[in-house]
């Protein structure tokens, strides 16, 4: 596992550091649906960076301590894009869920300032109303949606990006989680994500040789998915069918759904969060192992990704099975996942340059007019795939911080082939959870049987070996 193409250049990379709980309390509930409003806030957070970086320079020519002005920058900026992100929710706190599994790429003398805000962003957001989810209910289960439910707790048991989960006991005793959408949420998203289309030349200027605007457009067509829960809840129907009775893994039954709302089992487990916090290494490794084998394993078994790796939606159960919630994202692959990563893998553990950008090229992962040398790709990508070269892999924050250090550094060769590599729209989803999935094991500092992993469910990989 870990890949990564764009996601490690120093835009993106830079951004994961920035969340701070300052704020927490003075986040609205409702979210702001004004496209105008949301485009002015997030216009804001590069101009603020832009300016607190231009006065840490000045700082720095004036004979102050380089760490310390960095360290302060640092923390003034995640202030500011938690407490903006957070604000905004929809597609805006989508996004920051999604770089909190990159928290394990930063520095550790640079992640106090956000360590623990990132992982409250991964099952925790400003509650809405209690008004509001009682609108929201009667409008998504009709007027008598209280004969649904033997109880109902008025009290969110976590929240996220476009909705929160109530506690409940359905009208047969079982208990239930009942999961909500923010009023306004379907806007929002829509907001943030005609934003992003409108960064789409400054992004390219700052990855020539990528396909922006289709990979923005295929991004987009994923997340309004999201806001149909019954898309997400036939999602869950189908992985819990065929997990159903699995000795690994455990995927809660939905009891009913609606555009807006979705109720399913309620199950009890440990979060990844907390394991992470303060895990046995015995329970890291399981955690560990559980989740490789359910990212490698779910496109051939389900035919369908789990595209939302963060630790939020990841349980430890007592039984050691591995608990799976939330399917609004996910990538179709019914044909399992394509072999090209397979390849990839196995054609850079054997230093094979030539074939490998052979393969990159055929695959459109290098555009037909961008000049690479074979040897700067394979130092390129060679790392990566460390996981894979021994028989268990130790997965560490140090590992990841050196591989984001490795293509961030402007002077660095591989920071000049990266920004000439290419990311096909097709294998957006399939590389973002991949490389989630990584941040999620560096976090756990789990060490896992990873290459067993690859040559039983990764396509292409034992084929290339033979």
């Amino acid at each position: 596992m870990g890949f990564s193409f764009s996601e490690w250049r120093p835009h993106g990379f830079r951004s994961s550091r920035g969340f701070s709980c300052a704020h927490l309390g003075e986040f609205v509930a409702d979210i702001p649906r004004q496209a105008a409003h949301r485009t002015a806030k997030l216009a804001s957070l590069p101009l603020g960076v832009a300016g607190r970086v231009a006065a840490g320079w000045g700082r720095r020519l004036t004979g102050q301590n380089a760490a310390e002005i960095n360290a302060d920058v640092a923390a003034k900026t995640a202030e500011q894009l938690f407490a903006v992100l957070g604000q905004l929710k929809g597609g805006a706190m989508k996004f920051g869920q999604a770089l909190s599994v990159f928290e394990a790429a930063v520095p550790d003398a640079m992640a106090g300032p956000y360590r623990e805000a990132l992982t409250k962003l991964q099952s925790a957001a400003p509650p809405m109303p209690i008004s509001s989810v009682h609108r929201v209910l009667t409008e998504q289960l009709g007027a008598s949606w209280r004969t649904r439910f033997a109880s109902f707790d008025d009290e969110p048991a976590a929240s996220a990006s476009i909705g929160q989960v109530h506690r409940a006991v359905w009208h047969d005793g079982r208990e239930v989680a009942v999961k909500v959408q923010y009023p306004g949420a379907d806007e929002a998203l829509r907001s943030d994500l005609r934003q992003l289309m409108r960064f789409s030349r400054l992004f390219q200027s700052l990855a020539p040789g990528a396909e922006v605007k289709p990979l923005l457009e295929e991004l987009q067509e994923r997340m309004v998915e999201e806001l149909d829960y019954r898309i997400e809840a036939d999602n869950q129907r189908t992985f819990a069918k065929v997990f159903s009775g699995d000795e690994r893994v455990v995927v809660p039954a939905v009891i009913a759904s609606a555009p807006k709302v979705v109720v399913t089992e309620w199950v009890t487990g440990t979060p990844f969060s907390k394991i992470i916090a303060e895990g046995s290494q015995a329970e890291r490794n399981l955690a560990g192992r559980l989740l490789a084998e359910f990212h490698f394993s779910t496109p051939a078994k389900v035919g369908l990704l789990h595209a939302d790796p963060h630790p939020g939606n990841f349980m430890l159960m007592p039984d050691e099975r591995l608990c799976v919630i939330d399917f609004g994202a996910v990538s179709r692959l019914p044909g399992g996942l394509p072999p090209t990563f397979g390849k990839m893998i196995r054609l850079a553990l054997h230093d094979q340059s030539i074939e490998l950008l052979e393969l990159l090229r055929e695959e459109r992962f290098v555009q037909p007019d961008q000049e690479l040398r074979a040897e700067d790709v394979l130092a390129y990508l060679a790392p990566f795939v460390d996981p894979a070269r021994t028989e268990s892999f130790h997965f560490t924050r140090r590992w990841l911080q050196r591989q984001a250090e490795r293509v961030s550094d402007l002077s660095s060769p591989d920071f000049r082939t990266g920004r000439l590599l290419n990311l096909p729209p097709d294998y957006l989803l399939i590389h973002r959870v991949t490389l989630g999935a990584t941040g999620i094991l560096c976090q756990l500092d789990a060490e896992v049987a990873t290459r067993d992993i690859i040559a039983e469910w990764q396509p292409g990989f034992a084929e290339a070996e033979a």
